[in-house]
């Protein structure tokens, strides 16, 4: 059986370079400029003869530097997620860390042990998308020194920088559109508030934003992995309540989007005739006839954002308040709000 050939080590690379194991570990650490330039050539060359890599997790250990950052994830499956995770991971990149990511599938207790995992790996900042109310584990981090940043969902009690949608504002964003378009009476879809308070800040300002829009409508909140024949019992009592006021739909995420869309075209509704518009912009929602109208979150700039704020706790100010940065969605109108009768100009996106 072949032997797994052996990693090279530092003493070696140091050998090799004609130089000491200290002078090797300057190099790749924070003090390379304390090092010639001919002597930093040659501990290069024998590194790349030797096919050496430092040890990373090893050395920030050593010297509480790991330069790591971690990101928490609810559901690595959400397209807002993935989209959020390049940007931070780009940003991460021009400051010269890397990204550790860490899904909790929604499950609170695999958050704990996700987030006692990243405490252990000595990550210098850490992006949070929260599916559980880690509270006091967020506090021991944050008096430890690790900054913190939430993503669009906040809990009280961290002390942590929350950079995020501007939720009421979407909403707002959504009713005026919708009501612009003719549709009179609206069901608004989500998934259970409880669990995110981004869930929760939209629920409430559909609620309250229909009353002066003189508009008519109800939510209907329920979990995607185990309620899909409620959704769609509750799609049917809504299509065929009597009545002539045009009706629409008002998904609260991209997953919602999906998930109604589907029940619709297996009930071969037509989409305009029925309303449908979602919050998050996905790729297929282009491709869908008669193209499906969404507010467009801008992922790469919250993610970017994040990873802004950490720097700036790990090199100014580590004990200021905490801050909010709230976002604006982008209008993507498409057929799926344009009603048969009324077939006009879409609106143009706005910025």
């Amino acid at each position: 059986m072949a032997q797994t050939p052996q990693r090279a080590t530092l003493v070696e690379v140091a050998r090799a370079a004609g130089t000491s194991k200290t002078s090797v570990s300057r190099y790749f650490g924070d003090e390379r400029e304390r090092l010639s330039r001919e002597l930093q050539g040659r501990i290069a060359a024998a590194a790349r003869r030797l096919g050496y890599r430092p040890n990373q997790i090893a050395r920030g250990l050593k010297g509480g530097r790991s330069r790591l950052i971690g990101m928490l994830v609810a559901d690595i499956r959400n397209p807002y997620s993935v989209a959020v995770m390049h940007g931070v991971e780009r940003a991460c990149q021009a400051h010269g860390y890397s990204l550790l990511v860490a899904n909790t599938d929604n499950d609170p207790a695999q958050e704990r042990r996700h987030l006692a995992l990243l405490a252990a790996y000595r990550v210098e900042g850490l992006v949070i998308n929260a599916a559980g109310r880690p509270g006091r584990e967020l506090t021991r981090l944050a008096e430890q020194g690790t900054p913190l940043v939430l993503l669009d969902r906040e809990l009280g009690e961290a002390p942590a920088d929350v950079v995020g949608l501007d939720n009421a504002h979407a909403i707002d964003q959504a009713l005026d559109h919708l009501r612009a378009a003719g549709y009179g009476e609206l069901l608004y879809v989500s998934e259970p508030p409880a669990q995110a308070s981004s869930r929760r800040a939209r629920l409430e300002r559909f609620r309250h934003g229909l009353g002066p829009r003189g508009l008519a409508g109800e939510a209907l909140c329920l979990s995607l992995d185990t309620e899909a024949a409620a959704l769609g019992g509750a799609l049917d009592a809504f299509l065929a309540r009597p009545g002539t006021v045009p009706r629409a739909l008002l998904c609260a995420n991209g997953n919602v989007t999906l998930a109604v869309t589907r029940a619709l075209q297996a009930r071969d509704v037509p989409l305009g005739k029925v309303g449908l518009m979602g919050i998050d912009e996905l790729e297929w929602c282009a491709l869908v006839a008669p193209g499906i109208t969404t507010l467009a979150q801008p992922t790469d700039a919250i993610g970017q954002a994040a990873v802004a704020s950490l720097m700036q706790r790990l090199e100014g100010a580590p004990h200021a308040d905490p801050c909010h940065r709230r976002y604006q969605a982008r209008l993507i109108p498409r057929g799926s709000t344009c009603r048969p009768a009324s077939r006009h100009a879409p609106e143009q996106e706005t910025p």
